[in-house]
């Protein structure tokens, strides 16, 4: 028996492969007392996850031992979703019935307080409600809102009325604040302002612990029927000893591959105590089967690990000279590899200076470049102002000579005028010597202004013969088309931006001299008073053709 004890002794087995756990001591408990229930001290992993728990399940009802106490004021215990938050502005207008009309309140002023919503509420208040209203106009009003199973009013004007779903309240509750009046009168007694709150019931309290059951009833079926699909199978059950069992076992325990299903049988036996004096001889030799075969085992795992540690020294030594082969091949390849670098880097270096000193080359050759086209523009510069500086000289010496014929013209005619004068006063003290008649007077008169005209003319023919060039004509030609078309004329400036964009060369003056030599063509007006006085030419050679 000692011999057998040693024998069983050097048998490990995994006693957890035999104990099978059921679930977990704090989820068991989480969910059991979700359910109601009080918790059972099991251990194990959980057997329901909380995905499958109905979503509207109230934990706080007792299942077994009845209901618990509970605070009907708790919100969000019932089934319809609480209402949307008050921080959000609502827009209300005139709600039309066919005997009243419900008027929204002032917006500026605070939503209408409302208590806590009772678990299941399907009933509300309704206060503040007209004297002269009746059943049938409230009913009117609240059906909007949902279907109305029962109203109940009192006779100070308050009422209270019960849906048929939970949602239908909330609708009711949005009529909270508005003014109701019957028809079109305005007596008190007609009117009113709505307070609509939520009502504790007794029937709601009750349809919501129905429906609270209900839900747990559920929950707990759909938990049995979670743990009835996870539990594992139940093992096989042990035979008891006899005599026919026993031989079999005996083969069992000889075979590799029910060794371990047979040493397990083996085990249960001696545990139920089942080992006496008649049996005690086939324990015996069971045990001694075992033992050997144990032994056996042993043995074989042994030769194995020496076989293991023999391929992987084997292992190790090919891998040391594959390392080794490689590293020599890898040193020789990045020694290649870096003269090849080496000498790249060198012809790399050559580059550059070769690049060095071409760019230098080209700098120099730039700046060269530059410098004579700065020379070459400069020097164009220079012959474009010379020719001006010729130009400006010539319309100088132009200028010079007109103003010097002008004041020839301008002493002509004073010697004229003085000659005039002194014939006229000649001619006059002669005609009262001889006394002459007025009509020798008046025909001195006249030969004297037929005189001072004709010496006019031809001061103006002479100023009128000063077209010196085809250019001149050009600019009179497009100067008259241009005042043409601006029969209220224009000034010196305007005319000469016009001009500036077919000759850039021109300037005010030159225009402006030359509309004075060409008094028929063009004439001088001043318009405006003040500050505002502008000098402007016109075109007037029409009307100098119909006068002559």
């Amino acid at each position: 028996m000692a011999a057998a004890a040693d024998g069983l002794g050097s048998i490990a087995i995994d006693t957890t492969q035999l104990n099978m756990s059921v679930t977990d001591p704090t989820a068991w408990a989480t969910a059991m007392n979700n359910l109601g229930m009080v918790p059972v001290g099991l251990a194990g992993q959980q057997l329901v996850t909380d995905s499958i728990c109905v979503s509207g399940f109230d934990p706080s009802l007792n299942m077994m031992t009845g209901i618990t106490p509970i605070n009907p004021m708790i919100p969000g215990m019932g089934l319809v979703p609480p209402p949307p938050p008050t921080d959000v502005p609502v827009v209300k207008e005139i709600i039309h019935c066919k005997s009243c009309t419900l008027f929204p309140p002032n917006p500026n002023l605070p939503p209408p307080s409302t208590r806590e919503r009772p678990p299941g509420c399907k009933t509300v208040f309704v206060g503040g409600l007209p004297e002269n209203a009746t059943e049938e106009i409230i009913q009117e009003v609240f059906e909007q809102c949902g279907d109305i199973t029962a109203i109940r009013k009192s006779k100070k004007n308050f009422c209270h009325i019960r849906f048929a779903e939970e949602f239908m309240v909330d609708k009711a509750i949005y009529l909270s604040g508005y003014r109701m009046r019957l028809g079109s009168s305005t007596d008190k007694k007609d009117s009113g302002r709505l307070h609509v709150d939520f009502a504790q019931a007794r029937d709601d309290f009750y349809e919501w612990e129905c429906k609270q059951r209900m839900l747990a009833r559920e929950e707990r079926h759909r938990r049995k029927m979670e743990e009835d699909r996870l539990r594992p199978p139940s093992p096989p059950a042990i035979m008891h000893y006899s005599e026919h069992e026993a031989a079999l076992l005996a083969e069992k325990l000889k075979d590799d591959s029910k060794f371990s299903e047979a040493i397990t049988v083996l085990l249960t036996w001696i545990e139920r105590g089942e080992v006496n004096r008649r049996s005690a001889n086939q324990f015996y030799s069971m045990v001694q089967s075992a033992n050997s075969h144990v032994r056996r085992l042993m043995n074989e795992k042994a030769a194995h690990e020496q076989e293991m540690e023999q391929a992987k020294e084997s292992f190790k030594n090919a891998l040391t000279g594959i390392l080794t082969q490689s590293l020599a091949a890898q040193a020789y390849a990045l020694k290649e590899e870096n003269d090849s670098l080496r000498w790249q880097l060198d012809a790399y270096r050559n580059e550059v200076e070769l690049l060095k000193q071409e760019k230098g080359q080209l700098f120099r050759t730039e700046e060269s470049l530059t410098k004579d086209q700065q020379l070459q523009f400069l020097q164009q510069t220079m012959q474009g102002m010379q020719q001006q500086l010729l130009s400006i000289q010539e319309e100088l010496n132009n200028k010079k000579s007109e103003l010097e014929q002008a004041k020839e013209e301008q002493t002509h005619t004073q010697a004229m005028l003085k000659v005039l004068q002194e014939q006229l006063k000649s001619a006059k003290e002669l005609a009262e010597i001889n006394g002459h008649d007025e009509s020798q007077a008046n025909e001195v008169n006249v030969l004297t202004v037929a005189l001072v005209n004709q010496d006019r003319e031809k001061n103006s023919e002479k100023r009128s013969q000063g077209l010196k060039s085809e250019k001149e004509a050009l600019l009179i030609g497009i100067i008259s088309t241009f005042l043409h078309v601006h029969p209220f004329g224009a000034n010196i400036e305007y005319l000469w931006s016009y001009m500036q964009q077919l000759d850039s060369r021109i300037s005010a003056n030159e225009i402006e001299m030359l509309l004075m030599r060409l008094p028929r063509m063009f004439k001088q007006e001043f318009t405006g008073v003040g500050a505002t006085l502008e000098k402007r030419w016109k075109f007037c050679a029409f009307e100098g053709i119909k006068t002559i």
